[in-house]
């Protein structure tokens, strides 16, 4: 029996990257686990894949846009009618965001960062921590920041505003949901050679050595399951 077994997570990202390999260990510990992401192939090939190391029923897809509040709440009815509770939220889903010089950001850039990047995790803590409370039996809510949330660099400011408001989002909620026995926690990984990783890098051209400064500390590694 895994380590999770009779345990329901909801993770956002979950058809990618880090949330695809969250999503297949959880599976393979025994979890119930709702993926949650706006590309519907990706999420079609994570069930595939689930299917086949013996999972099929223990995994679902959710088309969720984490920065809409309707679409966050019908991901966390999904866990609770397909699985009947919810014990944790990965709030992973993330986008590369506006990259340039302060002066030359359009504010619609900086809007839809911050929305997909920290509305998204407020709304997924606001919603995962409604489910687990009127369970009444404790719960984890994880977020994704980074290391850019504790040495920006580079140009890319929402990206690295949104995952330090993330830190310091985690450390509030955390306080105010500790008595209903809630654990509230954020990981900062490094650079990690995803999707969104490469999708960055051929969007940008080469990596300028400011820009590559806090992403360069160590070699990028490939998540894995």
């Amino acid at each position: 029996m895994g380590r999770l077994a009779g345990q329901v997570a909801v993770i956002t990202g979950g058809a990618n990257g880090i949330g695809r390999d969250t999503a297949l260990r959880f599976l393979d510990e025994g979890a119930r686990v709702v993926i949650a992401d706006l590309n519907e192939p990706n999420g079609e090939a994570v069930l595939h894949v689930a299917a086949e190391r013996g999972h099929r029923d223990a995994i679902r897809f959710a088309r969720t846009d984490v920065a809409e509040e309707r679409a966050v709440e019908a991901m966390i009815r999904c866990a609770l009618d397909a699985f009947g509770r919810l014990d944790c939220v990965f709030n992973n889903a993330g986008i590369g965001g506006a990259f340039g010089p302060i002066d030359e950001t359009r504010v619609e850039e900086w809007d839809y960062t911050l929305a997909e990047l920290l509305r998204g995790v407020f709304l997924g803590m606001k919603h995962g921590a409604t489910a687990m409370k009127a369970q009444g039996q404790g719960g984890s809510i994880i977020s994704t920041s980074s290391v850019a949330g504790l040495a920006g660099g580079g140009g890319a400011h929402g990206y690295s505003a949104a995952k330090a408001a993330i830190i310091s989002l985690t450390r509030t909620v955390a306080a105010e949901l500790a008595p209903h026995r809630i654990r509230v926690n954020a990981i900062a990984p490094g650079p990690l050679m995803t999707e969104l990783f490469h999708r960055r890098r051929s969007t940008r051209g080469s990596l300028t050595s400011r820009g590559s400064r806090w992403r360069c500390r160590q070699r990028p590694r490939t998540p894995r399951a």
